[in-house]
């Protein structure tokens, strides 16, 4: 009974954030987002949690839905503000459609649950759909299909847990970042406590290694010390008509 109403609970969160980080301008979706946050509000994870869902309910028009779409085009859509990638592949490869949507796309073979183009264009491995993906698994567990445990807790383990957390610092830091730090608030304490439940440990920092890209303008030291002796040979050496013809072809050319 206990696991029941943890499962009730995840999928009330994995709802949540579906419906924050998946694009829709659909009034209704909007209005089940506020009695979410409202139920959540009065039923959270830590204190810390509570203070940011206040915070993003006081922010939010009751009756509008304007507000919320336009930081979201603002982080990711607008081309004047820095758009924040948001597939697995992205973040594990530094390329879309990579290796983490292959393994999307085979663990999606394993359930029902197929992705409706129509209504859903971008990737699989999307954190919108991983997060939609998580709550309907949810929603088949609590419903008796318990086979669906394993499918799970390997896209938590292998795929959603790999990038959180530099998605969500991403969000966090970014400059039309409002209501969605605290959104990130409430999913970083969300994910800490799905890895108590589903036994899966944070993963290690990424080691971004830094690539310099070498300058045009920029000569090696190298070069720059072998066209200075070239610079002094020729202004103490033999003049043009006494020199060599080879030499002064050789250092022409070199100089180039």
């Amino acid at each position: 009974m206990q696991d029941q109403s943890l499962m009730k609970a995840r999928s009330i969160y994995y709802n949540l954030f579906s419906k924050l980080f998946v694009y829709s301008k659909d009034v209704t979706v909007y209005f089940e987002l506020i009695n979410i946050l409202k139920l959540l509000e009065e039923n959270p994870l830590d204190a810390t949690t509570k203070e940011a869902m206040s915070r993003i309910l006081s922010k939010l028009d009751p009756t509008s839905n304007i507000v919320l779409v336009q930081e979201y085009d603002d982080i990711f859509h607008n081309p004047e503000t820095k758009n924040i990638r948001t597939t697995a592949s992205y973040y594990d490869e530094g390329v879309e459609s990579g290796k983490k949507r292959v393994e999307m796309l085979q663990f999606l073979a394993k359930t029902k649950i197929r992705r409706n183009e129509s209504e859903f264009a971008e990737y699989e491995d999307t954190i919108g759909f991983i997060l939609t993906l998580m709550a309907e698994l949810n929603e088949l567990i609590v419903n008796g299909e318990e086979e669906y445990k394993n499918t799970q807790h390997c896209i938590f383990a292998e795929v959603l847990n790999d990038f959180i957390e530099d998605f969500a610092k991403e969000v966090y830091e970014h400059e039309c970042a409002d209501i969605f730090k605290d959104v990130v608030i409430v999913l970083k304490a969300f994910i800490e406590f799905e890895r108590l439940y589903l036994e899966v440990s944070k993963p290690e920092p990424r080691i971004e290694v830094q690539r310099e890209v070498p300058s045009c303008d920029v000569i090696p030291d190298s070069e720059a010390e072998r066209r200075a002796k070239n610079k002094a040979m020729k202004a103490n050496g033999p003049k043009i008509e006494d020199a060599d013809p080879d030499s002064i072809a050789y250092d022409v050319e070199a100089e180039i």
